[in-house]
């Protein structure tokens, strides 16, 4: 994962999901759902972003929290897509 990807998905989460002052006290490891930052329409407003911005596709059955439910789980799959379709 390049800290660049990271850092793009890290600032989607922040722009999107933290509304408070304490924007960095969560941690790229910190479970989405379970902080309560993120709820379905969340996760389809983040597939979205994936699609977009890096040019992949999201399948249904991927939509799961062992996919999405971290900066570290999505950065992991966001990787895994595209090193997929690369070896295409």
């Amino acid at each position: 994962m390049t800290t660049m990807r990271r850092d793009q998905i890290r600032t989607f989460i922040n722009d999107n999901f933290l509304f408070r002052e304490d924007r960095e006290s969560i941690a790229d490891g910190d479970s989405l759902l379970d902080a309560g930052l993120i709820d379905s329409t969340g996760i389809l407003e983040l597939v979205a972003f994936l699609e977009t911005e890096f040019g992949l596709v999201v399948d249904d059955a991927d939509i799961v929290p062992e996919n999405l439910d971290s900066i570290d789980r999505i950065a992991a799959y966001v990787d895994s897509k595209l090193n997929t379709a690369a070896a295409a």
